[in-house]
């Protein structure tokens, strides 16, 4: 069940745009945040992105300034709508995550942020079988989310945060080894990196080159 935090911070946008400001201070910023998953990858004009569970453009808007080939997916129409106003630069479709309407051995990189923490079991392992379907061989699945906390002091912010604006499915994705779901779809998956105490982890899954 959604909070009434979440729900607001979803209906108006400059809610969550501080909510999100204000987490991301953990790891130095915003603007950090935003580029944690993708900062060591090679990237030019050429690269083919998706941006998956685009939301209202957070990341796009920094994907367009390395590559002049990002496509946003997202399921919701409202932050479909404020990312083509906001980034409209990139390309948008709308869709679930774990049915792409793309073809198979699309993109060089697929980059999602704080967003597998919404989807059930079920959901994930479907999302990573159809982002494994759309990468190029060699291609690169990275991502940012949530993490149980290594350092015990990031856990009662953790669960504050939780209870004021997630829902089960954050708190279920803490138990959930995402890498080996990743291993498990075919990936060769580099070990997570862990920020905030421990609370977020990127973690980066090539493709097997065929």
């Amino acid at each position: 069940m959604a909070t009434i935090l979440r729900d607001l911070s979803y209906r108006y946008q400059w809610l969550y745009d501080g909510i999100s400001k204000l987490a991301a201070l953990a790891v130095g910023g915003e603007t950090k945040f935003r580029q944690l998953a993708y900062s060591n990858l090679e990237i030019n004009s050429h690269t083919q992105i998706l941006d998956l569970c685009c939301g209202s453009g957070q990341v796009t808007q920094f994907l367009v300034k390395f590559s002049e080939n990002v496509t946003g997916l997202d399921a919701s129409s409202l932050s479909l709508a404020r990312a083509r106003k906001n980034v409209p630069d990139a390309r948008y479709i709308q869709a679930f995550a774990e049915n792409i309407p793309l073809a198979d051995h699309t993109f060089d990189i697929v980059h999602t942020s704080a967003a597998l923490h919404e989807m059930e079991y079920e959901q994930l392992q479907k999302i990573i079988a159809e982002v494994y379907r759309v990468l190029k061989p060699g291609g690169v699945f990275t991502l940012v989310d949530f993490h149980a906390p290594t350092n015990p002091i990031f856990w009662p912010g953790l669960a504050v945060f939780f209870w004021l604006f997630e829902t089960e499915t954050a708190w279920q994705l803490l138990k959930v080894d995402l890498s080996g779901l990743l291993g498990e779809c075919g990936f060769d998956v580099d070990a997570p990196i862990l920020y905030a105490g421990g609370s977020l982890q990127v973690i980066q899954a090539r493709k097997n080159i065929l």
